[in-house]
């Protein structure tokens, strides 16, 4: 791990779809393709040593897609983690889940649920899946508890701040993500860790979801190595302070 190197990588995996279009293929076929990818992306960051990394596998917007789809997403998440629990617990890695993990199907749920038990003690490289994630529905999550918490005279209204807002957000164990990667070409975050993106570097690559490869993966931690990130102060401070 070199001070250039993220700490934490965040990654938008965007492109499943229009992947398997490209090739007269079913949507169901990206997806399964891109839960490979997915796979590739932890053990590559493993190798590198990144202590965190965070995977958008299912956005809170994504629940209006077609039943049969969602389905599938569903089923495919419960397989990631039930698939890769011996291999995580081998690599010392803890899973973790931001998002409203209860509204995910019972069956998905308890496979997630036995690998977050599972790798609970492991004190490696921290694997982040967002699942049924928005960071607009994390807010106002954490919104309604501080008004609970302050309704009932645990909280004075001069205590709420940047601290107290993150303690109740589902991202409240995570540092902020130091690198956000977004395939398939689109440029936006939707939704994605935008409270906690705010002094995050950006990578996007045209590069569909499952050709990910490590190649792009070293080209996003390059880059970040490239930049010079002042959080606000003047390149002369930093100058100063090397």
């Amino acid at each position: 791990m070199t001070e250039r190197q993220p700490q934490h990588i965040a990654i938008i995996m965007d492109g499943n779809g229009r992947w398997a279009r490209s090739r007269d293929l079913p949507r169901g076929a990206g997806h399964e393709r891109g839960v490979k990818m997915a796979e590739l992306a932890y053990r590559a960051c493993h190798e590198r040593r990144v202590p965190h990394i965070t995977l958008y596998a299912f956005s809170y917007s994504n629940w209006r897609r077609p039943d049969e789809e969602v389905t599938m997403l569903m089923r495919l998440c419960g397989d990631f983690a039930a698939d890769n629990r011996d291999e995580l617990v081998e690599r010392n890695v803890r899973m973790r889940v931001i998002g409203d993990l209860e509204e995910l199907p019972t069956p998905t749920r308890h496979r997630i649920e036995s690998t977050l038990e599972a790798t609970a003690v492991c004190d490696g490289m921290t694997l982040t899946l967002a699942l049924g994630y928005g960071c607009r529905n994390d807010i106002v999550g954490a919104v309604r508890a501080i008004a609970a918490h302050a309704q009932a005279g645990l909280l004075l209204p001069e205590e709420i701040d940047e601290n107290a807002i993150r303690r109740f957000m589902t991202t409240s164990q995570l540092p902020d993500p130091d690198l956000i990667i977004r395939t398939g070409g689109e440029k936006r975050l939707s939704d994605f860790l935008l409270f906690e993106s705010a002094m995050s570097e950006l990578y996007f690559s045209h590069v569909m979801w499952p050709d990910f490869d490590e190649e792009i993966l070293d080209e996003a931690i390059a880059a970040y190595g490239r930049r010079q990130r002042r959080f606000g102060r003047t390149p002369e401070q930093l100058a100063a302070e090397a």
